[in-house]
């Protein structure tokens, strides 16, 4: 019965303890020091990163229009040509033959055509003199204009063995470069046999994908009709030196997707960008009036993003926030804060809400400088 009373004791006296030492803990968390911050307010810029393919300004497929063997190939993969410039000689003596033919079965209607055109004039002598009938003469006017068809016919038959020979030497359409030539001399070709393609590049156009959201901004911001400036990040992570400009945008919405295609021109004067490659579409987008504070003085709870705000007594209350941008080490806030309280800077995962801090402010220079 002796023992009660002092396992009561012991209990009590590890409460006691457990208390002093929980009051001694809280007291020490109050007297902790804690760097805060106030949300600062001010014009800045945020960037969008969109994925971009380029295209030449002008890139075509030169493909055969006739059949034959490849006599010559005037050009090598990764030249330069001018517009009109000889790329490919197919084999062409047989469109030689066929316009020669087709000359002189022009020549031989035209002959045709003009012995009947006499025999016509000598017939209407003899009408007129009543010598032949009616019938004689428009039997003869029948067989000029049938003999006028076969001259246009045989006309027609050499423009077209002329242009067949013209097929058989293919030219550059532009000034352009030329890319792989996958066939060599010798080579048999049908018609229609891809050759080359050509590729001018003193300008590349670079689409790009936005968000519905992303385009109504665009549009908003245009509305001085000012041609939206945009910079390239190319492949090895570099900024291309020279500005492009938005051009045009697509007519409808991609329905998989939910977004509309973009197109912006860049000058290519060094002819660095080529026809497919890749790269980012960066848009800079100006914010006025910013509410800014640090991504180190948020932390996330039950899906929202959070501050712990400090009052004047160095109290410690959690604050759910709405950001509205994301920037390198920033947040723009669109509300839960003012630019008059002050939050934790550092330190957010060591206190709790109902905590009482010593506040040591810091600048916001210094914050961003970090």
């Amino acid at each position: 019965m002796m023992k009660y009373p002092v396992i009561s004791f012991a209990i009590l006296a590890v409460a006691l303890l457990g208390s002093c030492s929980s009051e001694k803990k809280d007291e020490k968390r109050a007297t902790e020091t804690y760097k805060v911050i106030s949300p600062i307010v001010k014009d800045t810029v945020y960037t969008n990163e969109y994925i971009a393919e380029i295209n030449a300004f002008q890139n075509i497929e030169i493909h055969t229009r006739v059949d034959g063997f490849l006599e010559d190939i005037h050009v090598d993969e990764g030249q330069y040509v001018k517009k009109g410039q000889l790329l490919f000689t197919i084999s062409s003596q047989a469109y030689v033959q066929e316009v020669q033919k087709a000359t002189a079965s022009i020549q031989s209607a035209v002959a045709e055509l003009k012995s009947a055109e006499i025999e016509l004039a000598n017939t209407e002598k003899l009408l007129a003199k009543n010598i032949i009938a009616d019938t004689e003469l428009e039997v003869v006017k029948a067989e000029v204009e049938a003999l006028k068809a076969k001259v246009a016919e045989a006309q027609t038959d050499e423009n077209q063995a002329k242009l067949n020979l013209s097929f058989a030497q293919l030219k550059a359409p532009y000034d352009g470069f030329i890319n792989r030539i996958p066939y060599k001399t010798g080579s048999l070709v049908d018609e229609g046999t891809l050759l080359t393609t050509i590729s001018n590049n003193h300008e590349v156009f670079a689409y790009f994908n936005v968000s519905e959201g992303d385009y109504l901004d665009y549009v908003v911001s245009s509305e001085e009709g000012k041609p939206k400036e945009v910079l390239l990040m190319l492949a090895n992570n570099t900024l291309y030196p020279h500005k492009g400009f938005i051009e045009t945008t697509a007519s409808e919405f991609d329905r998989n997707t939910g977004t509309i295609a973009f197109r912006a021109k860049f000058p290519n004067p060094d002819n660095l960008l080529k026809h497919g490659a890749s790269g980012k579409i960066l848009v800079n987008t100006p914010l006025k009036n910013a509410l800014l504070i640090p991504q180190k003085s948020t932390f996330d709870q039950q899906e929202n993003l959070c501050v712990f705000v400090v009052d004047n007594e160095g109290k410690v209350r959690i604050q759910t926030i709405a950001p509205s941008v994301r920037l390198p080490k920033l947040f723009v806030v669109s509300s839960g804060i003012s630019s008059e309280d002050k939050i934790i800077y550092e330190g957010v995962q060591l206190v709790k809400e109902g905590d009482v801090i010593i506040p040591e402010m810091v600048s916001f220079s210094e914050v961003i400088n970090q």
